[in-house]
């Protein structure tokens, strides 16, 4: 049985940064792809960003790009979202989850399993 345990969000003003961690638990952690997601109120799950098994390739949705950076530390068994330049539109509740790989993350969430509780991040202007 897997366990995702977010952290790290929190209340911060627009242009301001947030590093949130994801500490998993059970099954071997490098041999999954992890992903970052997020729901605001009244809206879909959306995919933000995915690490492959051992980091070698990150994808990101085009709202983040060049300010939010996905990592992962497998002897940790913790993957990490580090963002900046936060805009009041980044509030949401923040999730982690596992895949096979990431293919899907934005497309195809629910191939995605093993779903943590969830951090809130809000974002004031």
């Amino acid at each position: 049985q897997v366990q995702l345990v977010e952290s790290g969000g929190g209340l911060v003003q627009a242009g301001g940064s947030l590093r949130l961690s994801c500490a998993a638990s059970g099954r071997i952690f490098s041999n999954y792809a992890m992903g970052w997601f997020r729901q605001a109120p009244g809206q879909e799950r959306e995919g933000v960003s995915c690490i492959s098994r051992y980091g070698g390739n990150t994808y990101y949705t085009d709202s983040v790009k060049g300010r939010f950076t996905i990592s992962r530390d497998n002897a940790k068994s913790t993957v990490y979202l580090q963002m900046n330049s936060l805009k009041p539109e980044d509030t949401a509740v923040y999730y982690c989850a596992r895949g096979s790989s990431c293919v899907g993350y934005v497309s195809r969430i629910s191939s995605f399993t093993s779903w943590g509780q969830g951090t809130q991040v809000t974002v004031s202007s």
